[in-house]
């Protein structure tokens, strides 16, 4: 007879991605999921496997459930800048205010840690970086079209610049910087973007 699972694992996975995106995975023990979960260790295992495999799973579920919308979002805005000041706004608010503030994002914070010593978690992070950086292209082709930024502006690199200007956010939001500061910095960032 088939082992019934008496737990959601959807549940149990977006439980666990908080811990991990809240703590990192080097300061979360496999005792703190349990805690976290209100599961043992065998039933953690048998699901998803070890430490490593849940957090790949969490991160994973982070890109795919959080990254991925925002990203579409200046994507497929149609309005160039405006959607990426409001990409970055809404970023801003999300770091330093409300229920998640002061974790930073678990992409970034993957980056800073330890766990980018893996190569199934840096492959996840590389193609978070493509997708970052390609919604941020395709704003700023909306923008060159409108005439929002100068002509000559190199998109790539501009678009390199707007991902690592998140990432930023991220990292910086998580260490307590300012919100205000934070938007002072986007805003000149854009501003340079922008015509003479």
């Amino acid at each position: 007879m088939p082992d019934i699972k008496h737990f959601d694992p959807d549940t149990v996975l977006e439980t666990v991605m908080r811990l991990f995106w809240q703590q990192g995975v080097a300061s979360t023990g496999i005792q703190d999921v349990v805690t976290a979960t209100g599961l043992n260790r065998s039933s953690l295992y048998a699901t998803f496997g070890g430490k490593q495999e849940l957090y790949r799973a969490a991160l994973r579920r982070y890109i795919r459930e959080r990254s991925e919308p925002a990203f579409r979002r200046p994507a497929d805005d149609g309005r160039g800048l405006p959607a990426v000041s409001e990409f970055f706004a809404g970023l801003i608010e999300a770091r330093c205010s409300g229920p998640y503030a002061r974790w930073g994002c678990m992409v970034s914070n993957a980056h800073a840690g330890p766990e980018n010593g893996d190569p199934d978690v840096r492959e996840a992070l590389d193609l978070h970086h493509q997708r970052l950086r390609g919604a941020f292209r395709e704003a700023l082709v909306t923008a060159r079209a409108q005439h929002q930024i100068a002509p000559c502006a190199d998109l790539g690199a501009a678009a390199d610049v707007l991902a690592l200007l998140a990432y930023g956010v991220n990292l910086r939001s998580r260490a307590g910087a300012d919100a205000r500061d934070l938007a002072k910095t986007v805003t000149a960032a854009l501003d340079s973007l922008r015509p003479a």
